[in-house]
C-alpha cells in the first residue's frame, strides 16, 4: 500500500555546526538510518529556517535525512546576516556540507525558495543529485517578486491592505524598497515591526483554507526576521542569478529523475512558474494537486511529496548502487 502522510516524528541522530568563513555557521542536523540513501532538504523563504516536522516527509528507516539552515536563517548564526549571502553562497555551502558529512550523491528535496536552490544546486553539481523533488516552484522572476508585492492583494485583499498599510501611504509605490530599507535598520524597534508585517503577510496568503497555526509560526521572531530581510535582499538583487535565469540552463539538468509538485491554487508561487519549468522540461514528472495552495503541510501536497520520496527509493538504490 502506497504511504501517503507524514511519517512519525523522529530526533535527530547527530547535530552540528559548520564554519563557512569568518562570519557565517551552518546549524545541520542527520536523523533516519546512517547507512541509508542520503537525502537533502531546502528549505524555503529565503531564510525561513528548517523544522522537525520537516525530517517527517522521509521514512527514516530507508533515508539518512539531513536537514540544514541556510546561511543567515533559523539556527545559523548569525540570524539575518546579509553580508556575502547570494544565491552562489547558498550553492557552495551545500557543497560543502556534502563533503563534510562524506556523501557523495544524495536526493534533492525543496519547496518554494528550496526549489530555487535545488535548481541551482543541481545545474552547479550535477553528478552529485540522485533525483530532483521539487515543490511549490519558484523561479525568482521578476514577475514572480512584483506578483508577491502586489499581484496577491486580487485574491487576498485584507491580507494584503494589512502588509501595505504598515507603510505610509506616499511609500507604497516601491514596498520592497521601503521594506528593505526597514528591514536592514539595525535597531530591532525598527526592523521587527516589519519584519513581522512581511511575514505574517506570507504566511496568512500560504494555504488554501485559513490557518490560524501557520500565521502564528510566520510571526515568530526568528523566523519573521530570518524569512522578511533575507527575503527583501534576495528580491532586492533578483536573487542572485545568472543572466537568463534558471530556465535558461535546464539542459544541464534534464536527465536528472525529477518529481515536480504544485498546489493549483498556490498564490505565494502561482502555478505559472512550475508550467514554464514543465515547458523547459518535458522529462519531469508533474504533479497538480487540484485543491491545495502554497504550504507543503496541506494534505494534498503532502501526500504527493512522500508518495515522490517512496517512489524514488528504487531509484535511488540502483543510482547509488
Amino acid at each position: 500500500m502506497t504511504r501517503r502522510d507524514l511519517f512519525p516524528e523522529i530526533e535527530a541522530y547527530e547535530t552540528g555546526y559548520l564554519p563557512l568563513d569568518a562570519r557565517h555557521v551552518m546549524y545541520w542536523e542527520q536523523s533516519g538510518n546512517p547507512q541509508g540513501v542520503p537525502v537533502v532538504f531546502l528549505h524555503g523563504g529565503p531564510g525561513a529556517g528548517a523544522t522537525p516536522a520537516h525530517r517527517r516527509f522521509f521514512d527514516p528507516a530507508y533515508y539518512r535525512i539531513v536537514v540544514f539552515d541556510q546561511r543567515g536563517s533559523g539556527r545559523s548564526k548569525p540570524l539575518g546576516a546579509l553580508e556575502d549571502n547570494t544565491t552562489p553562497h547558498l550553492v557552495e555551502d551545500i557543497e560543502r556540507l556534502r563533503t563534510h558529512l562524506g556523501i557523495d550523491r544524495w536526493l534533492v528535496f525543496g519547496g518554494s525558495w528550496g526549489s530555487t536552490l535545488s535548481l541551482a544546486y543541481a545545474q552547479a553539481y550535477p553528478d552529485r543529485c540522485l533525483g530532483l523533488i521539487l515543490r511549490g516552484i519558484f523561479l525568482c522572476r521578476r514577475s514572480e517578486i512584483e506578483w508577491f508585492l502586489y499581484g496577491m492583494r486580487e485574491i487576498f485583499p485584507e491580507n494584503w491592505r494589512a502588509f501595505s498599510g504598515f507603510l505610509p501611504e506616499e511609500e507604497r509605490a516601491d514596498m520592497l524598497g521601503n521594506y528593505h530599507r526597514r528591514l536592514i535598520d539595525p535597531n530591532p524597534a525598527v526592523h521587527m515591526p516589519a519584519a513581522r508585517a512581511w511575514s505574517t503577510y506570507e504566511g496568512s496568503c500560504s494555504t488554501l483554507l485559513p490557518s490560524p497555526e501557520t500565521v502564528a509560526n510566520f510571526g515568530q521572531e526568528r523566523m519573521a526576521l530570518g524569512l522578511a530581510r533575507i527575503e527583501a535582499h534576495y528580491f532586492m538583487n533578483d536573487a542572485f542569478l545568472p543572466e537568463g535565469g534558471l530556465l535558461a540552463h535546464i539542459d544541464r539538468i534534464r536527465h536528472i529523475p525529477t518529481t515536480i509538485v504544485q498546489g493549483r491554487y498556490d498564490m505565494v508561487c502561482p502555478i505559472r512558474s512550475a508550467d514554464d519549468l514543465v515547458q523547459a522540461w518535458p522529462e519531469a514528472e508533474y504533479f497538480v494537486v487540484p485543491d491545495a495552495g502554497h504550504s507543503a503541510m496541506e494534505p494534498g501536497i503532502r501526500s504527493r511529496l512522500v508518495e515522490a520520496t517512496e517512489r524514488f527509493k528504487t531509484l535511488a538504490l540502483a543510482k547509488a548502487s
